[in-house]
């Protein structure tokens, strides 16, 4: 579980998806994933990298 950024509670997943990222500097690619959380206790969303992979 991810914590929120604002209050530190254990954030709810709402949704989660794969993305292209930016290049590095040899020019290959990464994959991210991204999950976004829903905070119980200050009602905000917020993202959180969940994994990261060359491609």
């Amino acid at each position: 579980m991810a914590k929120c950024p604002n209050c530190g509670a254990e954030g709810k997943m709402r949704k989660q998806w794969k993305m292209a990222g930016r290049p590095d500097k040899k020019g290959k690619r990464l994959q991210l994933g991204i999950g976004l959380y829903d905070c119980p206790k200050c009602d905000k969303a917020f993202r959180v990298v969940l994994s990261k992979k060359k491609i």
